[in-house]
């Protein structure tokens, strides 16, 4: 199958995966890194778009059981949150390290783990498929893990050329957007005082995020024959595929400009 699903971008992005302290209430450190930890990142020069991405506190996983695939989200590795960040061009990181020293000293305020996953330029697509006056009410978060055996061409070639044609054809999404990652490197993001482990077979590979236009929308499309039919082929290339519950997408940056309040 090849991939006719138009993308209107292919930026350069990050996602940094966030787990919420334990010693203090989980909405208290949500409600933080909503408020005041968004205040240091924002400012951050560089950036085209940062949202927040906050999961549901139940997670066990939206993809149906499958053979050959890891569905179930392991309680002790389940995510609170993600902050996706798209920015201006390959060179925009380094005009951020002033700001990004402050958010690092701010981690450990409320997190107790933080792992940055990052693509090469033009290994992200934001796809176009929403269509006139849809508007996204609902979301989920998917990681993929590549198996064992499977190199890096042939798995972005599968999320590219497969994956994304048969998610998008029911014409559900109002949203999609996908990362390939390149190897986890912890020194991307040593901050101090805060958890990095990320033993290897732990470790995801690609994530792709869906909208849907409401909650039942999203359980309809994971209950479809379209995912079931996809797990089989899936299986080839990737041993996981944890698909999280998303309750907010926050945007506080958007087309390089800090807005005023944030944006559900």
């Amino acid at each position: 199958m090849s991939n006719t699903i138009p993308y209107t971008k292919k930026p350069f992005a990050s996602s940094i995966m966030l787990w919420i302290r334990t010693d203090q209430p989980r909405q208290q450190g949500m409600d933080y890194w909503k408020g005041p930890h968004s205040k240091i990142i924002s400012p951050t020069p560089g950036f085209n778009e940062y949202r927040q991405i906050h999961l549901a506190e139940t997670n066990p996983g939206l993809w149906p059981a499958s053979a050959g695939l890891e569905t179930a989200i392991p309680t002790d590795r389940r995510i609170d949150g993600v902050a996706e960040v798209t920015f201006a061009s390959v060179l925009s990181p380094l005009l951020g390290r002033k700001q990004t020293r402050l958010a690092y000293q701010d981690e450990i305020n409320v997190f107790r783990r933080t792992l940055l996953y990052a693509g090469l330029p033009n290994s992200a697509r934001w796809y176009d498929v929403a269509g006139p006056g849809k508007k996204t009410g609902a979301r989920a978060l998917i990681y993929l893990r590549r198996r064992e055996g499977i190199g890096t061409r042939t798995f972005r070639k599968f999320v590219t050329d497969e994956l994304v044609p048969a998610l998008a054809n029911p014409g559900a999404l109002t949203e999609l957007r996908t990362q390939v990652f390149m190897p986890w490197n912890e020194k991307l993001w040593d901050t101090p005082n805060v958890a990095h482990d990320n033993p290897e077979d732990q470790r995801f590979h690609a994530s792709i995020s869906l909208g849907f236009a409401d909650s039942p929308a999203r359980a309809a499309f994971f209950e479809s024959s379209t995912v079931r039919n996809m797990s089989d082929s899936l299986a080839s290339v990737a041993c996981a595929v944890h698909a999280y519950n998303v309750t907010a997408a926050l945007t506080y940056v958007k087309d390089g400009g800090i807005l005023p309040h944030y944006q559900a």
